[in-house]
């Protein structure tokens, strides 16, 4: 265990204890901060106070930590394929195959190293991209990031209280009689298979979808997700007995990727509040 010890600059009167540390260190995850923080990892004046203590002037923080942990913001140049940038928030149209966090098997090409290199691409202050949602590895399209500690904040809130719409494009197999429709189908985990489905004891899940088009032995639909499940989508879209073409694991054909796209975000923007929708269209026909 390191002990690091910082005096608060007077630009940082008021900032959130986390917050602070947060960019003070960026060796460290927030995870591991805000543990820290409540395991008594850390001081301030020499009293012990919540992620959410607001600092002054000339405090003195301490903090003890293994600086052998790491963090997921470690840089990597790659080409992404940029929608919107501002000084607060950044929004990327993923490709498939491309995770957006590291795990402990894959540590490198992810869109968080991505970012994480473009927003420090020109040095000064160490910028940590914030991602306030997530989208699986096989799926593409929009996702937003945070550039600071307060954007990602106000995001993720924007996220939890369902302020954010969200819609995805999916080719699934056969035809889906109804124009549109709601599936409710609880999700939970079975532990013994490593898998993720409908379970009576699952977590309530809702989605809805619209019929886009309707094709020789698939029909192309709209989804939302009004509930937030680990793979909601395709897990609701194979218990109405219409799996997404690609989606073999769950009944659906083989095919040179999972027919899952998110194609449209709306947000309020997490300063201006002003309310931003970002679109990216898609054909899932092989050229």
């Amino acid at each position: 265990m390191t002990k690091l010890t910082f005096q608060v600059p007077a630009d940082e009167h008021k900032v959130r204890l986390e917050d602070f540390l947060f960019n003070a260190v960026k060796e460290l995850s927030r995870m591991y901060i805000r543990g820290l923080i409540k395991s008594g990892k850390v001081e301030v004046n020499g009293q012990n106070e919540n992620s959410g203590y607001r600092l002054r002037s000339n405090d003195f923080v301490e903090i003890e930590a293994d600086m052998e942990r790491g963090t997921a913001h470690r840089p990597e140049a790659m080409d992404l394929c940029i929608v919107f940038e501002d000084d607060q928030i950044i929004v990327v149209d993923k490709p498939i195959g491309m995770l957006v966090h590291p795990s402990h098997y894959e540590q490198n090409g992810t869109l968080l190293n991505g970012l994480t290199f473009h927003l420090n691409r020109h040095g000064g202050r160490f910028v940590r991209p914030g991602l306030p949602h997530r989208l699986d590895k096989q799926t593409s399209g929009l996702i937003v990031a945070a550039k600071t500690a307060r954007a990602h904040r106000i995001l993720s809130n924007d996220f939890m209280k369902k302020r954010v719409e969200k819609r995805y494009l999916a080719l699934v197999e056969g035809a889906v009689d109804a124009a549109e429709g709601t599936i409710e189908a609880p999700i939970g985990r079975y532990d013994e298979l490593k898998h993720w489905n409908v379970k009576d004891d699952g977590k309530h899940s809702v989605s809805r979808y619209w019929i886009r088009q309707r094709l020789e032995d698939t029909t192309l639909i709209e989804l939302e997700p009004v509930t937030g499940r680990t793979n909601q989508l395709r897990i609701h879209c194979e218990s109405i007995g219409h799996p997404i073409v690609g989606d073999a694991k769950r009944g659906g054909r083989e095919y040179d990727r999972l027919c899952l796209h998110a194609w449209k975000l709306t947000i309020p923007h997490p300063i201006s509040r002003e309310s931003m929708s970002f679109e990216s269209p898609i054909s899932f026909t092989r050229s």
